[in-house]
């Protein structure tokens, strides 16, 4: 289902994450104001090679597919954020997320990463992607609005569940 080599875009590569790329993207994730809509806490670069190790070794259970893929910013050679898609229901459902570090936002690198990894899900046969997206956080609602997503009346932990349904193939 994850796609073991970079899915490219204009701008941008989404490259498999790996432990590796925890240092780098320590620093990115560091800016405690990503965190105003989606909780916690920056991690540190060792928590993060932790969590990086732990996704990268898969989901525990069978019936779900973790992926993720840092994104790198070819023009500059450097990581800027982050990916995801939780895949379920025999690879017809996949809930996604996205991160760009504070130094790359407002750039549209959101809106190209969600969108490149919305075109990859498609064409590996998932059917409905899903976003939950704090209502207050406007850049996120862009995103997921130019991603092919429109929002529910359906609320989760505060955050507005936003649905897509793909093209069969």
């Amino acid at each position: 289902m994850c796609e073991p080599d970079a899915v490219r875009t204009p701008r941008l590569d989404l490259v498999p994450l790996a432990v590796a790329h925890a240092d780098e993207m320590a620093g990115i994730l560091a800016d405690p104001a990503l965190h105003s809509f989606i909780g916690g806490a920056p991690l540190t670069p060792p928590e993060l090679r932790s969590r990086y190790e732990r996704l990268t070794a898969g989901s525990p259970d069978p019936g779900t597919v973790w992926c993720n893929w840092v994104v790198r910013l070819r023009a500059e050679d450097r990581l800027a954020g982050t990916v995801q898609a939780t895949v379920t229901d025999g690879g017809r459902v996949a809930e996604v997320a996205w991160v760009i570090g504070t130094e790359w936002q407002g750039r549209g690198l959101a809106r190209e990463a969600a969108g490149a990894l919305v075109a990859l899900l498609a064409e590996r046969g998932v059917r409905t992607v899903v976003a939950h997206v704090h209502p207050a956080h406007t850049a996120s609602r862009s995103v997921a609005r130019a991603a092919g997503l429109t929002p529910t009346d359906r609320v989760r932990d505060g955050e507005i569940r936003w649905e897509g349904t793909l093209p069969g193939r």
